[in-house]
Formats: structure tokens, C-alpha cells, sequence
């Protein structure tokens, strides 16, 4: 179950860092604040870059701690700024890369519980989880930011997303 999670969570991370230094790189580049990416949709009914990048994250810190059994660290959702951001991403891959192995074993079979805002909550075994919620969530928000990333202009290609670039 960690190797089924954790190194994809750091590898999608890091690259994820990448991005986040090219779009600084562009915004320089081209003098206008970084910042401005943030806010960007790909349509006024979807979330911004930060908020993609905030689920990311959370998500996968959040599988991580919920299949060792270890509390989830909590963040203040403030970030204003790449670098804010970048921080908050190294941050969760101290976290994720902090959780021992071994704390994972006989993660499979785990009752994880997800709490909705509203109805029952989710319960999955822990393997269902990983596979079937956990994964596929957080790889569409980092889909998603880098999406977001691509169209505003910053020279990204499939490369960078898959974190060989």
C-alpha cells in the first residue's frame, strides 16, 4: 500500500514544484505578479489553481495518514503566493515521506471513513480507497492545476506532468 501511494504522491508532487517554478520563471519573465495565476479557472464553474493545488495536496496527505493510522497534519489554507505554495507542497512531501512504511502494512483490508458535508459518510476498505477514490481524486486536481498552468502560457509539456522532464 505504500508503494502504491507515496511515490506517486512524491513523484506528482515534485513535478507539480516544477511547474510552479516555470509559471514564476513566465510571470518574471514578463514582469507581471505571480500571484495572478491563483485565481485562474478553466471555467467559472470549476476551482482555482490554488484551491487544485490546496486538494491535491490535502489528498495526499490525507490517504497517506488515514492508510498508516496517523493523525492528519492541518493546514491554514492562507497561501497568497507561489512560493507560499511551494512551501506548502515541500511540507507535504516531509509529511508523506515521513510516514514509516511499515505503518501502512495491512493498510488493505482498513476501514476508512470520509466524512460528506452532507449524508452518510463514505466507507471504503483501505485498498478501495487508495485505488478507487484517493488516487484518481488526486490526480485529477494535479490534471487540473497543471491544465490551469498550460493555459495561462507557461511552457509545460507531458514531460513536466509526468515529472521526467
Amino acid at each position: 500500500m505504500h508503494s502504491a501511494s507515496v511515490p506517486i504522491f512524491t513523484r506528482q508532487l515534485t513535478a507539480m514544484l516544477g511547474w510552479l517554478d516555470k509559471a514564476q520563471a513566465l510571470a518574471e519573465a514578463r514582469k507581471f505578479d505571480p500571484a495572478n495565476y491563483l485565481s485562474q479557472r478553466l471555467t467559472v464553474d470549476m476551482l482555482s489553481l490554488a484551491v487544485q493545488i490546496r486538494i491535491a495536496g490535502d489528498t495526499a496527505k490525507g490517504c497517506a495518514a488515514r492508510l498508516a493510522g496517523v493523525d492528519i497534519p492541518k493546514y491554514e489554507d492562507n497561501e497568497t503566493s507561489l512560493d507560499e505554495f511551494r512551501a506548502r507542497l515541500r511540507k507535504t512531501l516531509d509529511f508523506i515521506n515521513s510516514v514509516p512504511a511499515e505503518a501502512f502494512n495491512g493498510s488493505e483490508d482498513k476501514v476508512i471513513t470520509l466524512p460528506r458535508p452532507s449524508g452518510d459518510p463514505r466507507v471504503f476498505a483501505g485498498e478501495a480507497y487508495l485505488k478507487h477514490f484517493a488516487l484518481p481524486n488526486f490526480l485529477f486536481h494535479c490534471t487540473m492545476a497543471y491544465a490551469l498552468l498550460r493555459q495561462s502560457g507557461v511552457e509545460i509539456g507531458k514531460m513536466d506532468f509526468l515529472g521526467v522532464a
